[in-house]
């Protein structure tokens, strides 16, 4: 009886055509919108593809998704990711590659300051988080490590008062 359970509980090696199909809607709306769908989605179709992807996801998370679909799926870039993590890991580092490249062109740190505006101030409130996170003890050490040999010296940051004279 306990094989019966397990035969009749196993999906199917191959994907029915609706879930093909899903995974051709899918591919479509990413190569459409350069984005994947969103279960937030004012568009009802959006939010019922996003969450068909959404538990595709934990299929392949578990190792329960049918090889054909995982091939399918296979195609898109980093569809097993979450999106908004994927994005934001890539902001990070566009982020730590900007204040680099700030240090190194012979700036002193960014400033977060209201007063402060553009790049500086953008940089300024990244790095300000940083801090405020390394503080905390939220900053992961995966982050730590860059920061400290992209841009050593970031923790303290400036010094209060004048700048000294050379």
């Amino acid at each position: 009886m306990q094989n019966e359970h397990e035969t009749a509980a196993r999906k199917p090696d191959r994907p029915t055509a609706h879930a093909a199909e899903r995974v051709q809607q899918l591919a479509a709306f990413v190569q459409e919108t350069g984005r994947y769908p969103s279960r937030s989605s004012g568009n009802v179709s959006e939010r019922t593809l996003a969450e068909w992807l959404q538990r595709r996801r934990r299929e392949a998370a578990v190792g329960t998704l049918a090889p054909a679909l995982r091939e399918g799926l296979g195609v898109l870039p980093e569809w097993r990711g979450v999106p908004r993590a994927v994005a934001d890991e890539a902001r990070w580092q566009d982020q730590l590659a900007a204040l680099a490249a700030y240090r190194a062109s012979g700036q002193d740190w960014p400033r977060h300051k209201a007063t402060v505006t553009g790049e500086e101030h953008e940089l300024g409130v990244w790095l300000h988080t940083q801090r405020f996170m390394l503080r905390r003890g939220d900053l992961a050490s995966a982050k730590v490590e860059p920061l400290d040999a992209a841009v050593p010296g970031w923790r303290t940051g400036r010094t209060r008062g004048r700048k000294p004279k050379h």
